[in-house]
């Protein structure tokens, strides 16, 4: 759940003061509440961070004071999210794509603050005794998705030979073991190509028969090609059939369908 601050209340207040004769309504107005803003930044890699954290909520404004004082508002809470996030809402609508470096994105927008009785003097009404309540924050459910983004995807069934490829490339350490579905998440590695330039490489984790149809880890990480420029097909040299290896994962990858 994301929630915005809610805007701070405006009050009723009267001046009170010695020698001052009905000093007159001055009331404040409450301060606005905090925007919720979503940024994409490299130096996040996954989303983890929020598979446990329900709530994401910015500050309240505060209410008006006397003396017709401006409540103070709400500050913005800025929420870094890895590149290549997609924030989806109701019914799998899209609110946001964080597909590249510091974009911003304000997902849920503080309430305004209410106005204070001394708003509301006029010719006709010197002593008003209203004030305005705040506006609630915008609140919303959603989900983040991480598409990564590479250069490189690498692809392949189980136990091609992908880890190790990123491990021999890159600098990167992916888990490696003689056993299916190693790779639980995807591993970015950065392959140097001369002092100027560089390569993002992804480990996609290992496809099988179906995966477009939800089997094995099925979908969630298909989904990480859809932005990869180019793909590498590994296979495992040692296979009983290399090219019914082959097909397998191009047959899957042809049936998957892009949201």
């Amino acid at each position: 759940l994301i929630r915005a601050g809610n805007g701070g209340n405006g009050i009723v207040s009267f001046r009170h003061e010695k020698f001052i004769d009905k000093g007159g309504p001055d009331g404040g107005d409450g301060g606005d509440g905090g925007r919720v803003i979503l940024r994409a930044s490299h130096d996040e890699n996954t989303l983890s961070a929020f598979r446990y954290k329900k709530l994401i909520a910015a500050e309240p404004g505060q209410p008006g004071g006397k003396r017709r004082k401006h409540g103070r508002s709400g500050k913005n809470l800025v929420v870094n999210v890895p590149v290549g996030t997609v924030v989806y809402g109701d019914e799998n609508q899209i609110l946001a794509d964080l597909e590249f470096d510091n974009k911003q994105i304000v997902i849920a927008e503080g309430g305004k603050g209410g106005f204070g009785n001394a708003h509301f003097v006029s010719s006709r009404r010197q002593a008003p005794r209203i004030a305005e309540k705040g506006e609630m924050g915008d609140a919303l459910d959603v989900t983040f998705e991480l598409k990564s983004i590479a250069d490189v995807g690498l692809i392949g069934l189980p136990n091609a030979g992908k880890s190790t490829l990123l491990s021999v490339i890159s600098s990167a350490k992916p888990e490696i073991a003689n056993y299916p579905f190693t790779t639980l998440k995807p591993n970015l590695g950065v392959v140097d190509i001369d002092a100027n330039s560089s390569l993002l490489v992804a480990d996609i984790p290992g496809l099988i028969e179906g995966a477009s149809d939800g089997k094995g880890l099925g979908v969630e990480f298909l989904r990480h090609i859809e932005r990869t420029k180019v793909l590498v097909h590994l296979i495992d040299s040692y296979s009983e059939d290399v090219a019914q290896d082959y097909k397998t994962i191009m047959t899957e990858l042809k049936a998957y369908q892009v949201d």
